[in-house]
């Protein structure tokens, strides 16, 4: 018979899952109807692109204020009331006349998925500690498999004709009552007290100004990582199509693979962290994706630049689930303030990526401008240490 303990632990885990699940869904719904989207509000790409730059804006802005919002709060009660807020911002969205209303749907979208990160990161690190092994992972693959699902809905959405303000209304309500449903079983502010460091004397932890360099390092880890998975997912088609000439359905499947292989590696990763620890398998990942997108740039064949986008995704998947963790675990740190203090880093690295790419491949072309994350990828080897768990 499971006891009330183990029950009341698997409630937790499921409730965290849940929230990541939704993330995901909400992250991915809507990306499918930008094209009907830029074409009822008469948008040219350049006003499109002014417009979708709200969403990570919105971003940024939230995690800076998302620490305090969830010591003051709790992980639950945040995670909650945000991930509802995240789901019905997709109405405005639908509802947008200009571009001006439309910058602003997708900023409070944004700040309010920003919020939900944060606050569920920190949940999941919490619900990590009550069952005494890693999860992470396990939880960001519950996210990737979430923007699959929401992705595949958004497509058939598109393909059917459905009105945008419909299927954005639609999922908005859905997806509002899954996080209110799905979620009451995350656990109370008591399980979120700081780790204690009982290694060096200092009953509270490390000092200030080691915490926070160490909580740099970790954000520059994620801002590597999340700067390479920018850049497949938004110049990868570019490249196989206008550089390798391929046609539009394969210049595809260079992100697919990337996403797909990022799912599969996230799902197995608790497992692999357990039995190797989180530096070597950063470090083992950021060898293989730096090995083997620079291998298949080199190529230059449609069949191995897809390999080596797929190949990245896979040796980068881990990477924010074990610095999300990392933060959230460091001594004498509130998780929420560490992971906000990591993702308001690692997350400029989705703000800056597709510009910096943009702008060096105007210059010296799109290969050598994909070349950027394979020199970080090694940079997540170099720093990987960063990672090591802290004694308590």
């Amino acid at each position: 018979m499971v006891s009330a303990t183990a029950a009341w632990r698997h409630s937790a885990r499921a409730a965290v899952t849940t929230a990541f699940l939704a993330h995901g869904l909400v992250g991915a719904v809507w990306l499918a109807r930008i094209p009907q989207i830029k074409q009822e509000l008469g948008l040219t790409e350049g006003s499109l692109g002014l417009a979708l730059l709200g969403g990570p804006i919105g971003v940024v802005a939230a995690v800076r204020f998302a620490g305090r919002i969830v010591a003051r709060w709790g992980s639950r009660a945040a995670t909650r009331v945000a991930g509802v807020a995240m789901a019905l911002a997709l109405v405005p969205l639908g509802l947008a006349w200009n571009l001006g209303s439309l910058m602003v749907a997708l900023a409070l979208l944004g700040a309010a998925t920003g919020l939900t990160d944060v606050a569920m990161n920190a949940q999941g690190v919490a619900v990590e500690r009550e069952r005494a092994r890693p999860l992470m992972s396990g939880l960001h693959g519950a996210w990737s498999i979430g923007a699959l699902i929401g992705a595949l809905v958004g497509t058939t959405a598109a393909h059917l004709e459905v009105p945008v303000r419909a299927h954005l209304a639609s999922a908005a309500a859905l997806l509002a009552v899954l996080m209110l449903v799905g979620t009451r079983g995350l656990l109370g502010a008591s399980a979120e007290l700081p780790v204690e460091n009982d290694g060096d004397g200092n009953a509270h932890g490390a000092p200030a100004r080691s915490a926070r360099w160490t909580l740099v390092l970790l954000g520059v880890i994620g801002l590597c990582s999340f700067l390479g998975e920018g850049a497949t997912a938004d110049w990868s088609a570019v490249y196989l199509r206008e550089t390798l000439g391929t046609g539009a359905g394969t210049a595809g499947l260079g992100y697919a693979g990337c996403a797909v292989a990022m799912a599969a590696a996230r799902l197995a990763g608790d497992r692999v962290i357990t039995a190797f620890g989180p530096v070597l398998v950063l470090r083992v990942g950021g060898l293989v994706a730096a090995a083997a997108l620079a291998a298949g740039l080199l190529a230059g064949t449609p069949v191995a630049a897809v390999m080596g986008f797929t190949l990245y995704g896979l040796g980068v998947a881990v990477v924010a689930p074990v610095t999300f963790g990392a933060a959230g675990n460091l001594p004498g740190v509130p998780a929420a303030t560490g992971i906000s203090w990591a993702t308001s880093i690692g997350y400029s690295g989705f703000l800056a990526g597709p510009p910096v790419i943009g702008f060096v491949a105007q210059g010296v072309g799109l290969t050598w401008a994909l070349a950027i994350p394979v020199a970080l990828a090694l940079m997540i080897v170099a720093l990987a240490g960063v990672t090591r768990p802290a004694r308590r």
